[in-house]
């Protein structure tokens, strides 16, 4: 296992475009950031944030989260999210992010990853690496 040291941070942005609405990903009828855009970019910084820390082969996949979203975003607003991984627990990663528009919270997300070697795990699914 690779040293993901608790107190990594990485930061993401994202332009809010009509795909990362509410109303194209199924999840409200209104024209904003849709939660699971949030999740998305949340997970990102997440995975971001750990990339540099592990071995070959070794990878991570989300297993929890936890979003409040606070307030609504227009679409063609940028937000940025800002993971800091609070500690690990095994192979367990437990990450807090923020995601902000112009310096004021929107969302926070609390989210879990697992670390798991990248070969076994796709095996396990029947899937081959290159696919």
């Amino acid at each position: 296992m690779g040293r993901c040291d608790p107190g990594l941070k990485q930061t993401r942005e994202l332009k809010v475009g009509e795909e990362h609405s509410a109303a194209s990903l199924g999840s409200g009828d209104v024209p904003v950031l849709g939660t699971p855009a949030v999740l998305a970019l949340a997970e990102q910084a997440c995975v971001e944030a750990i990339a540099d820390d592990l071995p070959d082969g070794e990878t991570s996949v989300g297993t929890w989260a936890e979003i409040e979203h606070l307030k609504a975003t227009c679409l063609g607003a940028t937000v940025q999210a800002n993971a800091t991984l609070l500690g690990h627990h095994g192979r367990r990663l437990e990450f807090n992010v923020t995601i902000e528009e112009d310096g004021e919270q929107v969302a926070r997300v609390r989210h879990r990853r697992v670390l798991v070697d990248r070969g076994r795990f796709l095996e396990k699914l029947g899937v081959t690496a290159g696919a």
